[in-house]
This record gives structure tokens, C-alpha cells and sequence, in this order.
């Protein structure tokens, strides 16, 4: 069944399918569009897709729906032609010139929160989020003062409060955009620790997503791996004892175990 919903999106409900069915479907529209693309080339379309298969476990239709229009969005907004996308990333730009985010970190903890999350046994259709949290969950940071986040000496406890709030100022620029927005939650908790002392909420153990857990041990890596304004990059060893160290207090123990085996 076929139906158009709204602007240029139309939603298409497949009985008994599995993934395998789906990619089928979707490969037969890109070869459609690629096919119109280079007989049109003055007028080409673009096409993003997203869908959700229901396991029986979420029966109401609208959840069904509203799951596969965010896993759309979500592409769209990894499309690099996508008009969204050029909105969203003109905030990250900002962040680059704020903070030492630069596109080489964005590439690499998106690289190895994407292995990891795979080797955690993540399903497929939320791998888009981990890449987009990777490259977004510091987005609040361009609220913070240039003076507290390239302070090169230790902060004050008023200035680390300021650094805390990052998480919830990202929170609020995300829920804010439909590109984003399903990624909000992940952003508000990723400085949440698995011994509790975390923030802004505190939450322990599996209490915290598994999204937000992984882009912990991620970007801790990274920023430990390179270097940063108030020191210079620990030497390989020195990193994985700081994450063996962690591990069970800062860390979910069982990811930092499976992420020393894939670095």
C-alpha cells in the first residue's frame, strides 16, 4: 500500500517483510531516480528513505510510522545535499571555531562508535543515530564562553558548572530541529557515568542509553589520544590504562572490554 502523506513524502506499508525485503525495494527507487538523474541531468531528484519493522512487540501503526519518518530524517540529515543538513552543520561549524572539534574528530568517533556499537550488537536502523550523536552530542558547547572551554589551566567550580551545562544547552538546540530532535535525549545524558556520578540527572548502570555509553568510552579515547588545550596526548598506553582505570566507575566495564579489542 502506497499512500502520499505530506510535502514530498510519501509512506508505503509492506506486509511480512524483513530487511532483506525492504533493501530490495529501496535499491529498485535508487535505480529509478539514478536512471531519471541521467536522462535529466539539469533537473536531477533526490531521494531519502527511512523505514521500521514492526516485531510484533510495537503493534500501534502511528508508532510504527512516526519510528520510520525519524529514521528518514535521519538519513536526510547524513545526506550531504540535504538543505537541513547545511543548517545543522553550519552549528557544528561554529562549535569547530569554539572548541578543538574538528572535522577529523567528528570522522573518527563517528568510525569507531559505529564499530563499536556493531560489535555491542546495536540493531542496524540505529546506527544512523550513533553517528549523528558523535558528531552532535557537544553541540551545547557553542553556548559556552571561548574563555572556560580553551582555558588552559584547571577550571574553577563555577566554570565547570558552566562546562556542565553544555549538555542540557545541546538538549535545547536539538529538540528544536526535526533533524535532531530524535537524537535530543542522547545528547542531554552523554556525560552520564556508570557509577552514578555523572550529570545532569545522575543515572546509573543501564539506566543510561546505550548510545550515550558508547559515545562516552568514544570520545573520552579521543580526547585522551590528541591533543587538547590544557595538555598534550597521553601515549597509546597511557590511554588504555586511563580506560582500564575507568572501567566500571566512569565506563560500562563490558564495552570498555570489547573496544580494547577493536582498537
Amino acid at each position: 500500500m502506497v499512500a502520499y502523506t505530506s510535502g514530498g513524502e510519501f509512506a508505503l506499508i509492506v506486509n511480512n517483510a524483513d530487511h532483506k525485503c525492504i533493501d530490495s525495494i529501496m535499491t529498485q527507487f535508487h535505480k529509478n531516480m539514478n536512471r531519471y538523474n541521467m536522462g535529466n541531468p539539469h533537473l536531477p531528484l533526490s531521494f531519502s528513505h527511512g523505514f521500521f519493522i514492526s516485531d510484533n512487540t510495537e503493534k500501534e501503526m502511528f508508532n510504527i510510522y512516526q519510528k520510520a519518518l525519524d529514521n528518514m530524517h535521519l538519513e536526510k540529515l547524513l545526506n550531504s545535499n540535504s538543505k537541513c543538513s547545511t543548517i545543522v552543520k553550519t552549528l557544528l561549524k561554529t562549535l569547530e571555531t569554539k572548541d578543538m572539534t574538528t572535522k577529523d574528530h567528528v570522522d573518527r568517533t563517528a568510525n569507531l562508535a559505529a564499530v563499536l556499537a556493531l560489535k555491542s550488537g546495536i540493531p542496524e536502523n540505529r546506527l544512523n543515530q550513533i553517528v549523528l550523536l558523535a558528531e552532535f552530542h557537544d553541540i551545547g558547547k557553542i553556548g559556552i564562553s571561548d574563555n572556560i572551554l580553551l582555558k588552559a589551566g584547571p577550571l574553577t567550580p563555577e566554570e565547570r558548572l558552566a562546562i556542565q551545562q553544555h549538555s542540557k544547552l545541546g538538549y535545547e538546540i536539538a529538540i528544536a530541529s526535526i533533524e535532531l530532535a530524535p537524537i535530543s535525549d542522547f545528547i542531554l545524558k552523554h556525560h552520564e557515568r556508570w557509577d552514578g556520578k555523572g550529570y545532569p540527572f545522575g543515572l546509573k548502570g543501564e539506566e543510561i542509553p546505550l548510545e550515550c555509553r558508547i559515545i562516552s568510552i568514544i570520545d573520552s579515547y579521543d580526547a585522551m589520544s590528541n591533543d587538547r588545550p590544557y595538555r598534550k596526548a597521553l601515549s597509546r598506553e597511557e590511554v588504555i590504562t586511563e580506560l582500564e582505570k575507568c572501567s566500571g566507575t566512569q565506563f560500562d566495564p563490558e564495552l570498555v572490554k570489547m573496544f580494547l579489542g577493536i582498537i
